[in-house]
């Protein structure tokens, strides 16, 4: 105590005492606790309009801190004055901006919160200003096609930011143009696409473009362009992609990336998406003109190929989605306390592509290597730690894509030794025996030098008595005498403190009763006892264990279950045992002071374990050689193998053919009989014991088997149509499962019947569908023979039967005669004809019904195509009392053919818009009668030929039909009915007039009382309700 050196040591010690106030030292005394800034709100990137009414923009920061924090903010890296009465005000911490302007306020903003402890800064927040302008005022040109053309209207938007939503108009608001296989509207154009036009397709464009701010949506329209369609070209023409996506296409992870892909064709093409690296998931799986993949991960990078194909051919456009990532937190730093005089070590880690560049902050200022600081990439080192290290650190990682902050703070700490929060046990127990550790852990910085004594003497180490170096103190092979009073002594150059606990000496615990080691078959129950005998002043408990690992006997549907019968009983029972139940159990017995423990050893039998290493050699066409090594047994002989096999790439595990058939359970190697040439497979093996078959063994690496020559006919040979003097023969691809090698293709052999040579078409490519043979010599609907092989690298497989094709139709040549019109109501008119011959250059469909009202144009006609060679018809929805022209034609896949003279007929008046009314009506035992005014049409109306009664009681549900000429009708009722609806109508040559409906209960045998009645509306023009129709609403007011 009295050297010259120690005399020093505590003047050192007064001298940091005088000079040194931390957080945690005040938290000690009761102060409160101080921290540095923690950012609970940070400002967010934002999209203003230029055009909005807002008048102000509010940028968010709140920090949690202790003393609360000031703010700062920078824009565009440089600190902003906010001066009272400008236009960039604080409020709290947040900056609210007075009337934005793009020229003054667009750019990159922080917050800087700050407090004595330090300072952080916040994210970046970008402030954006989004504009619409309008389209151009200029007239469009016209666009002219032929109709069956594609075609493209082009948008042309106006400038703006961000991007923009389209959809086009046709001819007014609100006619959208639909979202269907033919239409399409590029979002990244705006261009509207046609594949095919067609009549209806005529009139004005305009397109509509919306832009979607933060905050508002603002919708602007183009001019309108006209589009003229010329001649109708009927030609079917191979698809051309016109609407294509970008070579390369940058995403970010979690976005939604959208490709476009649409194609001019007739017939319209059909698309379709794959992904040519890789398999496109089901869910993306489309056959719309746009693939979307709503949040694209790294998986989803690669070559995607969009495929248009029509029954003339095909175009495919192919594309690149390249994702990368915004910096993302791998590992983060921490809030640290630290010794004054030791060393530092911060690591922070962020993922991102591209790779993330990582600086470090602290109290908001770059932090770069110098003397005691080592700055190197994501790492941190501070040597000899001072209190002026102490403040707010934060590691910044960063690429093109965003910056990430990770804010810690560090406190530098100078304290003497204090017990006060961790002081030494005041009663420690320990079983005789036994060894004993008791810590010594005061709160100190720089760490405290530590002795131990047992009353006044100082305790060395020795062969029962250790003090470790972090201050514990362990004392072996316990006796009684070992008790009494143990005290820590803990100093430092800050000052020094003791620690005092009492040691109390108990019995030992001992295992009674042992387990004992058994040998059980999967499925069996197993009792394992444990005893113990523990001293009486001690709760005991059992802690048992499986290869050193806990037994969790609280895991809901668990095999173990535990005694509790006393507090010295510990046993264990498994039920249903399973393999991976056998092992070494321990049995622990314990109480605080000391624990006892003893092993057994429990062996389950069950069926063989998989084998391994399966290796494939001696590959033929349709065999290979399969070799692998044995398995466990499970303690159970193993008896036989199991060889089983799959195709690639989804194909379902299948128990193959072996050479021997029967595998013996020493056998290592066996044939595999009975596969497909030049198909994928991977093989697995399974063994088999007495208790069972095992899991299988891995697969093995994939092989291919070799080649041979097709074995197996295409199917499905048929053919027919396209255009004149053309044969088109089409089958159903050959799987993959039977092509058998490379080099696949189709030859096709063919001739006109009755003919002696053959001709043959050579058709490359397993994908291949159908063949189109050419010749102008060629008449319509000439019946060729067809029949079709498959070839590959090897050589050609069995030929087809042989099946008969027909070459192109033409359309008819020859118009119906004889044809007759005539109106049979007010909206219906009956047309008859001669037909045509049924062969004639094809197989008549059926004929096409045109029809005009006199003084239209015969191009505005409608048309109704019969299904089948009948020769009348019923043209229904016309209007009444008008006269029509009417025209036939026949029809075949090629077209329709030339028109009949033309033939005309007038519909009748319209039956009477008045029900009947002033409804009476009377009962009889037996029958009902019921009466009503006449109804007298007008002078534009049809006559009245009769009346249409519809009845139904509440004893039948089903509605009777009763037609008369008079203006009553007595029908027969059963004696017992309590209600009924009756409905009636008009009837006569312009159709059946509206119906008045009344609704009836018998009361008192003769009397009746009206509960309801209903003037239904008069039917629309062209539409006449028939029986069936009145049903249904007779039957529908019933269930109302």
């Amino acid at each position: 105590m009295g050297t010259p050196a120690r005399r020093q040591s505590h003047l050192l010690m007064l001298v940091v005492v005088a000079l040194v106030s931390t957080p945690a030292w005040s938290s000690a005394q009761g102060s409160p606790a101080t921290f540095g800034p923690v950012f609970e709100d940070q400002p967010l990137s934002l999209l203003f309009p230029e055009e909005s009414t807002e008048e102000k923009v509010t940028l968010a920061c709140r920090a949690r801190a202790s003393p609360p924090a000031t703010y700062r903010w920078k824009m565009n890296g440089t600190e902003m004055k906010l001066e009272p009465g400008s236009r960039h005000q604080l409020v709290g911490g947040n900056l609210v901006i007075m009337n934005p302007t793009k020229a003054q306020d667009a750019g990159v903003y922080q917050c800087l919160a700050s407090n004595p402890v330090g300072t952080v800064v916040s994210r970046e927040a970008v402030l954006r200003f989004g504009f619409l302008q309008e389209f151009s005022k200029e007239e469009r040109d016209p666009v002219k096609t032929h109709e069956g053309w594609g075609v493209m209207l082009p948008c042309n938007p106006p400038a703006h930011y961000p991007g923009l939503s389209y959809r086009w108009l046709l001819n007014e608001f609100p006619n959208f143009i639909p979202t269907d296989g033919r239409h399409f509207v590029s979002q990244t154009t705006g261009n509207l696409y046609i594949a095919r036009t067609n009549a209806s397709d005529l009139g004005n464009y305009s397109c509509l473009a919306t832009s979607h701010m933060d905050f508002s949506t603002k919708s602007v329209f183009s001019k309108f362009a006209q589009l003229n369609l010329a001649a109708e070209d009927t030609r079917l023409f191979a698809p051309s992609i016109k609407a294509r996506f970008p070579a390369e296409t940058y995403a970010l992870v979690g976005q939604q990336v959208t490709l476009e892909c649409f194609a001019f064709g007739n017939p319209v093409p059909r698309i379709e998406w794959r992904k040519v690296d890789g398999s496109l998931s089901p869910q993306w799986a489309t056959a719309e003109p746009t693939l979307q993949i709503p949040s694209v991960g790294f998986e989803d990078e690669g070559t995607y190929e969009c495929e248009a194909e029509n029954s003339k051919g095909r175009d495919t456009v192919q594309g690149r989605i390249i994702v990368q990532a915004q910096p993302e937190w791998l590992k983060v730093i921490s809030d640290m306390e630290a010794d004054i005089g030791s060393n530092l070590h911060w690591g922070c880690a962020a993922a991102g592509k591209p790779r993330p560049t990582v600086r470090w902050l602290r109290n908001g200022e770059p932090l770069a290597s110098q003397s005691r600081i080592d700055v190197l990439a994501g790492d941190l080192r501070l040597s000899k730690l001072s209190l002026e290290d102490s403040g707010m650190y934060q590691c910044v990682a960063e690429n093109k894509h965003g910056t990430i902050y990770a804010s810690a703070e560090l406190a530098v700490q100078a304290l003497a030794p204090d017990f006060r929060l961790n002081p030494v046990r005041r009663l420690i127990p320990a079983a005789r025996g036994g060894e004993i550790a008791i810590p010594c852990q005061p709160r100190a910085a720089p760490k405290a030098m530590v002795l131990w004594s047992k009353g006044t003497e100082i305790l060395v180490n020795s062969s029962r008595v250790t003090v470790t170096p972090d201050g514990t103190l362990i004392i072996r092979n316990i006796s009684r005498s070992d008790e009494g009073k143990y005290t820590c002594f803990a100093e430092n150059f800050m000052g020094k403190a003791n620690s005092t606990g009492i040691l109390s000496v108990r019995d030992a615990t001992k295992i009674t009763l042992a387990p004992s080691s058994a040998d059980i078959n999967l499925g069996d129950n197993l009792t394992l006892q444990c005893h113990a005998s523990h001293d009486p002043t001690m709760d005991l408990t059992f802690i048992w264990t499986l290869d050193g690992f806990p037994i969790d006997f609280d895991k809901p549907g668990g095999h173990y279950r535990r005694a509790n019968v006393k507090e010295t009983v510990g046993d264990l029972t498994i039920l249903n045992a399973q393999l991976r139940h056998g092992g070494k159990y321990t049995c622990m017995a314990q109480t605080v002071v000391d624990s006892a423990s003893k092993e057994a050893t429990v062996l389950v039998r069950g069926p063989p374990g998989p084998p391994g290493g399966v290796v494939v050699r001696d590959i033929s066409d349709t065999t290979v050689q399969l070799s692998w090594s044995r398995g466990f047994d499970n303690h159970s002989p193993i008896a036989k193998y199991t060889l089983q096999a799959r195709t690639l790439p989804a194909g379902k595990w299948k128990q193959v053919r072996t050479n021997p058939a029967n595998i013996e359970g020493n056998a290592e190697t066996a044939q595999v009989l009975g596969l497909t040439p030049w198909m994928d497979y991977e093989f697995r093996v399974l063994a088999s014991n007495i208790l069972g078959t095992g899991e299988p063994s891995g697969p093995s690496s994939k092989i291919r088997t070799k080649e041979a020559a097709p074995s197996v006919a295409p199917s499905g040979l048929s053919g027919g149509g396209g255009a004149p003097g053309e044969l088109i023969v089409s089958w159903t691809p050959v799987s993959r499962e039977y092509q058998n090698g490379d080099g696949f293709g189709y030859l096709l052999s063919f001739r006109r019947q009755g003919s002696a040579s053959w001709q043959t078409a050579r058709v490359p490519g397993a994908d291949a569908q159908y063949f189109v043979y050419s010749n102008d010599s060629v008449r319509p609907y000439t019946p060729f023979e067809v029949k079709i092989r498959s070839y590959n690298g090897r050589g050609n497989g069995p030929e087809s039967l042989t099946a008969l094709v027909y070459s192109a139709e033409e359309e008819p040549r020859v118009a119906p005669t004889k044809v007759w019109a005539k109106g049979v109501s007010s909206s219906e008119m009956n047309v008859t004809w001669e037909p045509v011959q049924q062969d004639m250059n094809g197989i008549l469909l059926g004929y096409e019904i045109r029809y005009w009202r006199a003084g239209d144009k015969e191009a505005a006609a409608d048309r109704v195509r019969t299904a089948g060679l009948d020769t009348s018809a019923l043209v229904t929805g016309l209007h009444p009392n008008t006269k029509y022209h009417v025209t036939v034609r026949a029809y075949n896949r090629a077209g329709t053919g030339p028109a009949s003279p033309s033939a005309n007929a007038t519909t009748m008046k319209p039956p009477p818009r008045r029900p009947p009314g002033n409804i009476s009506w009377t009962f009889s035992s037996s029958s009902l009668s019921i009466k009503w005014d006449p109804v007298v049409p007008f002078r534009n109306e049809s006559a009245v030929t009769g009346y249409k009664m519809l009845y139904q009681n509440d004893l039948h549900p089903t509605p009777t039909l009763h037609l008369t000429s008079k203006n009553w009708i007595e029908i027969a009722v059963p004696e017992d009915i309590g209600h009924a609806l009756v409905q009636i109508r008009t009837t006569g040559p312009g159709g059946d007039g509206v119906p008045a409906e009344v609704h009836i209960v018998r009361n008192g045998g003769t009397s009746m009382m009206v509960e309801n009645w209903a003037v239904c509306p008069a039917p629309h023009p062209g539409t006449v309700l028939s029986h069936s129709m009145a049903t249904l609403i007779l039957v529908g007011y019933l269930e109302l």
